[in-house]
């Protein structure tokens, strides 16, 4: 009795598959996930990346009011319109918009920078603590905890352009509350946007009271996946209040404070209606950040187009170099991020 010669199990390997081979089987196989998807990629891509992709192109423009037509009509006097191209239409001019603000050409663009960053670091700092005191007050059993976490989430609820009114009567050098207390208390009253750091410090207050129920409500939600063991066998170990909430309070809440800390310096750096309703740029353009100064290029005087674009490629861009040096710091701690 003889044996089998001994198989080749290299001749009997599959082939190796395509691109497409691969790409057909994960459609086959998640057919109805990628169905849902669509739409969502679809609408984003219609709100998102095309005016972003439009965006980012007028900034290497000199688009403005009266340029962006390439025909200009006239009236004429038996009712009809005579058209004729329009001789300063819109072209393309490179990083002349770039050097312009970066050099300071078209404004205060370092002024509206040193601002931004200024408003963004106290607003962030502010929110985080104030924020983590509350979710540790509120994460303890004791009477009326639900009346108080109702009413630390009003301000959340609020309409911001409606508290930024709110605070800027507050504010108000003849008729305001901080004012008359001030005076009650034999203090000068101040005029609060008359300077450039008291208005600022005016709009910190007033985002910083719509900022903390976030804060607050995410932290609460970290501190109770806080599994209850660690605390009490701190407490038997003989562990101080300090103690165990440096050791594990805040190790635990690591997870969630690096999303909102991201998130929240984002929304900052980006938030409109705060500076804009509250300092309304006083004094004289001092109290300004650069989504405000976007704004004004756009929309007032000779509304340039192309230079508020460029604005918001800057800020874009400096966005995603901070989400990409904070995402590496993370990695860097042993967080995945």
């Amino acid at each position: 009795m003889t044996l089998d010669a001994p198989v080749d199990l290299a001749d009997h390997t599959p082939p190796p598959e395509s691109g497409r081979g691969r790409l057909r089987r994960l459609l086959d196989r998640n057919w109805f996930a990628w169905a849902m998807v669509i739409p969502t990629v679809v609408v984003l891509g219609v709100l998102v990346f095309f005016p972003l992709v439009q965006g980012v192109y007028q900034s290497f423009t000199n688009l403005n009011e009266g340029n962006q037509q390439s025909e200009i009509c006239t009236k004429t006097l038996g009712g009809g319109e005579v058209c004729k191209p329009n001789p300063k239409q819109a072209e393309f001019v490179g990083l002349d918009n770039y050097k312009r603000i970066l050099t300071g050409e078209t404004g205060k663009f370092w002024l509206q920078f040193t601002n931004t960053i200024a408003w963004t670091l106290a607003c962030v700092t502010f929110h985080y603590s104030i924020g983590l005191g509350l979710a540790v007050m509120l994460n303890r059993r004791f009477k009326g905890r639900g009346l108080y976490r109702v009413l630390l989430i009003v301000p959340w609820a609020v309409p911001a352009f409606v508290s930024a009114f709110a605070w800027k009567f507050l504010f108000n050098h003849d008729f305001g509350l901080i004012n008359a207390l001030l005076t009650q208390v034999g203090l000068d009253p101040v005029e609060w946007f008359n300077h450039r750091w008291t208005a600022i410090f005016a709009a910190v207050v007033t985002n910083i009271w719509l900022g903390v129920p976030f804060m607050m409500v995410a932290l609460l939600g970290g501190l109770q996946s806080i599994s209850g063991d660690l605390y009490e066998a701190a407490s038997m170990d003989g562990a101080s209040p300090w103690q165990r909430f440096r050791n594990i309070t805040l190790p635990g809440l690591r997870p969630v404070s690096a999303s909102v800390i991201l998130l929240g310096t984002i929304w900052t750096f980006n938030m409109f209606p705060i500076i804009f309703f509250v300092t309304g740029g006083e004094p004289a353009g001092e109290s300004e950040i650069l989504v405000t100064g976007a704004f004004r290029a756009a929309f007032e005087g000779l509304r340039n187009y192309s230079l508020a674009a460029t604005y918001g490629v800057l800020i874009l861009s400096m966005l995603v170099v901070f989400a990409g040096a904070y995402r590496r710091m993370l990695r860097n701690q042993g967080e995945v991020f």
